[in-house]
């Protein structure tokens, strides 16, 4: 079944589109949150949120100004780096009161015919309690990169990353009953939304993909779960990191790229 976008994906729009661009200023008068970073970018660079009106306007204003200076120069200029800005879900799912997503693996077998894979990955855990007012951007990015940020990343660094057993685990036992989970939700409900999503973007790109033997990609995919156990896909890159600095990625990553090769 092809889902729609709203189903799995938070509102979204790209700046470096008028149309796009001219509908979320529109569309964001109100106070909400909104996150904004760049494509083709990972490990967090130049991620930013916009939290107030005033932050917005601000944006708009500096968008303005670039258009009217690549309009204006006769001189070549470099165009900005393009941008999304996606919806904000303040209201993830917590572990031990901590903000999480999970970073699962595409593995782009083949595209003469299409092969894929499906792997398992890990989850990445905020170093400190969520708040959605924190302006502390380790509060709200989980990535390894970002974490390492926070003061607190040396003494905590094997708590950051859970092997997907571990979630598993935690899942059965502190929020089965309560939320009406069926038994290893993880690896049964959220697993099979994880490929449903990630097979309905390959489709979707498919025809971008180089059709041609010896061509081979491994695309790491963040999801997001809420407090309704909805899940939502975040982004997915084709640079995934594959260093192994704790444990638990010791224990995933090798396994993942031996497989894949």
């Amino acid at each position: 079944r092809l889902l729609k976008m709203e189903e799995f994906f938070p509102e979204s729009f790209r700046l470096d589109l008028k149309d796009e661009r001219n509908a979320f200023f529109e569309l964001c008068k109100e106070e909400q949150i909104w996150i904004c970073k760049p494509s083709c970018s990972n490990q967090g660079r130049g991620i930013f949120l916009l939290k107030t009106p005033a932050a917005v306007n601000t944006l708009q204003a500096k968008l303005h100004s670039t258009e009217e200076d690549l309009l204006t120069k006769r001189v070549p200029c470099k165009a900005p780096q393009a941008r999304i800005v996606q919806r904000y879900i303040h209201q993830p799912l917590l572990l031990e009161g901590k903000k999480f997503d999970v970073r699962s693996y595409l593995f782009i077998a083949c595209t003469a015919p299409y092969v894929l894979f499906f792997a398992q990955g890990y989850v990445r855990l905020a170093c400190v309690s969520y708040d959605a007012a924190s302006d502390d951007l380790t509060v709200h990015l989980t990535n390894q990169h970002m974490q390492k940020k926070n003061s607190l990343y040396s003494q905590l660094k094997e708590e950051t990353v859970w092997r997907m057993e571990d979630f598993n685990s935690y899942v059965n036992e502190k929020l089965r009953k309560t939320n009406g989970l069926p038994k290893d939700w993880v690896f049964t409900v959220f697993t099979e939304r994880m490929q449903q999503i990630m097979l309905q973007c390959f489709l979707a790109a498919k025809h971008k993909l180089d059709h041609k033997l010896g061509y081979f990609d491994l695309i790491g995919c963040d999801f997001l779960i809420d407090e309704n156990f909805k899940v939502w896909l975040l982004e997915m890159n084709a640079n995934p990191a594959l260093h192994t600095n704790c444990k638990a990625l010791r224990d995933i990553i090798p396994a993942v790229v031996y497989e894949g090769l």
